[in-house]
């Protein structure tokens, strides 16, 4: 347990490093930006005077590095600076949005995660039957299929044919109305969750076939035990190792995808927040928007780390 500790600690000793390297890159990038903040801030027919004043009282005219030095400052305090399009705060807007991102990036997850065990399962059992080559040819067609195509047809066949699930609309909250909150995000939850499905059920079943063929399960079937004991005891926890693993990186994809998903279905969350700061020059707005997915991949990720450490007793002794 002390070593489990010492590695838990190790991970969390990293993370102010990568948050303060982030912040690092997301805060040059976008001082390259060509948007003049005082003019965003005073519009177009501001007089020189008070763009000058303005930059002078927000400190953009000291050197970069004192620049940097002030935002750490703000981001301690929760200050990511002003969307003056709708005149809040970023950090308000951001914290409006972000819960529908996550939550659309966990309900793909979920799906994903489901559909990929049940199917990596089922593959890995009838090796070279045809439940094996079914599986095989649904998961390279799903990962060869993006996630905003299939957003696309699901909108054509379940909203516009069919007419059984919204693919726009208001969010209603959770609270309020979990079936219809559910159904609204089912379509581009599942878009989502397609691409990673094919590539978890491939990881899953490559996992599960190399544990069938160990000699522990050869050794315990001859002896009597019933196949279905062992695959559900031994087989799964063993197999189930490296999926973790790459699991990490697919949230990261999940992340990412949901932000142009959101865009496709009309969804109130980062990507809709992240378009409106491209489309109406809010730099701050898209450096808030950018700084907090960034931070919450980096975030999952040592969450996932740590999952893998618990699963995985040989780790521990590192």
């Amino acid at each position: 347990m002390s070593n489990l500790l010492r590695l838990i600690a190790r991970r969390l000793l990293q993370l102010p490093v990568m948050i303060l390297g982030i912040t690092l890159l997301v805060f040059f990038v976008m001082s390259f930006s060509p948007i003049d903040p005082a003019i965003l801030a005073l519009g177009e027919g501001s007089s020189l005077e008070a763009r000058e004043k303005y930059r002078e009282e927000n400190g953009l005219n000291a050197p970069l590095p004192l620049q940097y030095v002030q935002f750490l400052g703000g981001l301690l305090q929760g200050d990511l600076g002003t969307y003056s399009a709708r005149h809040l705060p970023v950090a308000d807007a951001v914290a409006a949005a972000l819960p529908v991102t996550l939550a659309l990036t966990f309900i793909g997850l979920a799906i994903a995660i489901v559909l990929a065990f049940l199917l990596g399962v089922v593959a890995a059992v009838f090796r070279d039957r045809w439940p094996d080559q079914a599986v095989r040819v649904f998961s390279i067609a799903a990962i060869g299929t993006p996630s905003f195509w299939l957003a696309v047809l699901f909108i054509q066949l379940f909203t516009l044919q069919l007419g059984v699930l919204p693919g726009s609309g208001p969010l209603p909250a959770f609270a309020d109305d979990p079936a219809g909150y559910l159904s609204r995000m089912a379509l581009p939850a599942l878009a989502l969750a397609v691409p990673v499905v094919g590539q978890m059920t491939r990881v899953i079943r490559t996992s599960m076939v190399t544990e069938l063929d160990k000699d522990y399960v050869r050794t315990a079937i001859g002896a009597g035990l019933p196949r279905h004991v062992v695959v559900g005891r031994n087989v799964l926890r063993n197999a189930l190792i490296t999926p973790i693993t790459v699991l990490g990186l697919r949230v990261g994809y999940l992340i990412g995808g949901a932000v142009v998903i959101e865009v496709i279905f009309a969804l109130p969350g980062m990507g809709t927040l992240i378009l409106e700061g491209v489309t109406s020059n809010q730099a701050n707005l898209v450096q808030g928007v950018t700084l907090t997915v960034a931070l919450a991949f980096v975030l999952i990720n040592i969450v996932v780390d740590m999952l893998y450490v618990l699963v995985n007793p040989r780790i521990r002794t590192v």
